[in-house]
């Protein structure tokens, strides 16, 4: 902590958490309908579904890392992500096809909503190079998959609970918001004949 935030009042630190929620709230608000999800509480009362947004985080354990990870996910090129079994509280359900999440920039700004579209669970060394490919990170290999996925795993978990045993849960996903860009057409070269 800096000694600016040793130095703020709690109020400070309660309205950047209500600003945050807000901003996850309007997001949430404006994306709504593209995912058929409403209120309907005129006849049903409001459900949790159409009333509080879905959970929002962040890829990576930087601001720098996931502005880099939430650029590859808007341009399409990530579609999967991984998380070790063991970072996972008992309390933490892992994710479910058809679960909604809001991603966050680095800033901690709601910038898209993703939906899981497949999850399993696999050991460590049975992760298949189409999901590494998927990850879109790097050069796409799975050697580059392993090399810094268990660089980072070591890191969070520590070495001991690190192995080719260990269980990765796996998950694939779409880009619902921002609508993912169009693939271009490539445009005839005069004298092409098109």
């Amino acid at each position: 902590m800096t000694n600016d935030e040793e130095n703020r009042a709690p109020e400070a630190f309660d309205l950047a958490a209500r600003d945050a929620d807000d901003a996850l709230v309007r997001y949430w608000e404006s994306v709504r309908a593209k995912v058929k999800v409403s209120r309907a509480h005129v006849v049903t009362g409001p459900g949790v579904q159409g009333t509080v947004p879905p959970p929002a985080f962040s890829f990576g354990d930087s601001p720098e890392l996931a502005d880099e990870l939430l650029g590859l996910v808007l341009t399409g090129r990530k579609t999967a992500t991984s998380t070790a079994m063991a970072e996972l509280s008992d309390d933490e359900p892992a994710p479910r096809v058809g679960d909604l999440w809001i991603v966050l920039d680095g800033r901690e700004r709601p910038r898209a909503l993703i939906r899981t579209t497949s999850v399993t669970q696999v050991a460590f060394r049975d992760v298949t190079p189409a999901f590494a490919a998927a990850e879109g990170e790097g050069d796409g290999s799975l050697e580059h998959w392993r090399r810094e996925h268990e660089r980072s795993w070591r890191r969070v978990l520590g070495d001991d609970a690190f192995g080719p045993d260990m269980l990765v849960l796996c998950e694939t996903f779409e880009l619902v918001d921002p609508s993912p860009a169009p693939t271009a057409t490539p445009t005839p070269a005069p004298g092409d004949g098109a």
